[in-house]
């Protein structure tokens, strides 16, 4: 199968398998919805950056994928993590990532976060605000980072763009340059700067030019603060392929790229060499994932509408509700045969807007097909809720024909179990 499925798609006897265990095997032991990562794929992605990143901090994002099995693959492959809340801090920790290989931010971490972070001792604790610097410090952070806002807008959707201007991320320039100056006042160890443009980067284009404007930036605070960083967290955000028109770079191609401009830029402005935080998240895990869905009612609602009704939908999946985002989707036990028309793949919520996938090209689904639906690794579990008291699902990590569960379906016991 071609992209955007997992690097171990095949298909084993006309249906579609990853990981070596056919679609139909893994729906009938761990049950629909069912989200399928395929650990040869995460390997090869945590690879990719460690190799074309050699010395920097590659820091998962945890906000992606939150699951101690996948932490822990990670972790093996050298990954610290990139978090922003106490619970995802207790992922990290869990998952037996060093506290030295952790970036703790956020837009507004709460007292007791930010002592935790403190009290953990977390590699590096990010300012994102003036209150920050004085709650760091009374928590002895052990090295700060702060966020600064460049004001460039990357392409990417607005509910996903963090480095522009009047972002609720960072600071602008002034101020980061005075929390700079007030952190070190404050006694702590004020390690660089932090930035981030955004998610889903299907080009370098803003990266680019988000090294160059930091570097011009950090100039400016040698200038004025007698001050250069030693570390620079360029953030993430590469984006990946959902459907064919989707061309995202290649993990190396893209890290390598950027690393070598920051080295042109940084001896440009006569800057000590500063080491380098990387913090991917959907590069990661997005294609390693295939969530598997049952059909349930096929329905014709117009002339030019069919719906493909599904087990699931935005209480798993809400990305195409919240970004309009697009999917591939196949018919798991006919991944080849030819299209009879277009569908629209619909959930079972209470919303007319509960759409998946809108007008694909499908071989007439019939009740009690599998569908698969595409790089669904990132943003998906993460995101998932009990709309309508709908469970939300198992995941399997796949490899070499075997599947091991790595987060149980929820119960109805689970959904109550916190009421009062």
């Amino acid at each position: 199968m071609p992209l955007p499925f997992p690097d171990t798609t095949t298909i084993d006897e006309g249906e579609l398998a990853i990981g070596g265990m056919r679609a139909s095997v893994l729906a009938e032991r761990f049950g629909t919805p069912l989200v399928v990562l395929d650990e040869e794929t995460l390997l090869a992605r945590a690879r990719a950056y460690r190799e074309a990143a050699p010395d920097a901090l590659v820091a998962y994002s945890v906000k992606a994928l939150p699951n101690l099995a996948v932490l822990r693959l990670l972790a093996e492959q050298g990954l610290g993590a990139d978090v922003s809340t106490a619970g995802e801090l207790e992922y990290a920790l869990r998952a037996g990532i060093d506290p030295a290989r952790i970036v703790f931010h956020g837009n507004n971490k709460a007292d007791d976060e930010i002592e935790r972070a403190g009290a953990t001792d977390v590699g590096y604790l990010v300012i994102d605000s003036f209150d920050d610097v004085e709650r760091a410090a009374l928590a002895s952070a052990r090295r700060v980072l702060v966020r600064v806002t460049p004001g460039i807008d990357a392409d990417t959707h607005d509910a996903v763009r963090t480095g522009h201007l009047g972002s609720k991320f960072g600071l602008p320039p002034d101020d980061a340059a005075e929390a700079v100056r007030a952190a070190r006042e404050a006694g702590l160890w004020v390690a660089g700067l932090h930035l981030h443009l955004g998610s889903h980067l299907l080009d370098s284009a803003a990266a680019r030019m988000s090294v160059d404007w930091l570097a011009a930036f950090s100039a400016d605070l040698r200038a004025r603060l007698d001050w250069v960083p030693e570390v620079v967290d360029l953030g993430g955000g590469l984006g990946i392929q959902y459907v064919d028109e989707d061309r995202p770079p290649d993990i190396r191609e893209f890290v390598v790229a950027l690393l070598e401009r920051l080295r042109r830029q940084w001896e440009l402005h006569a800057l000590p060499a500063a080491g380098v935080i990387l913090e991917p998240g959907r590069s990661l895990v997005g294609p390693a994932g295939v969530t598997l869905y049952r059909v349930g009612v096929v329905k014709r609602a117009s002339e030019a509408t069919t719906y493909v009704a599904i087990d699931g939908g935005m209480s798993d999946n809400p990305r195409p509700q919240l970004y309009g985002a697009r999917h591939t989707v196949v018919v798991a036990g006919r991944p080849e045969a030819e299209a009879d028309g277009f569908y629209t793949v619909a959930g079972k919520h209470c919303e007319s807007g509960d759409v998946l996938v809108d007008r694909v090209a499908l071989p007439a689904p019939r009740r009690g097909d599998l569908l698969a639906v595409a790089a669904t690794g990132a943003y998906t579990l993460s995101m998932a809720s009990n709309y309508n008291g709908v469970l939300r699902p198992a995941a399997v990590l796949v490899r070499e024909g075997e599947a091991r569960l790595v987060r149980r379906r929820e119960t109805i016991d689970d959904l109550l179990g916190v009421e009062v």
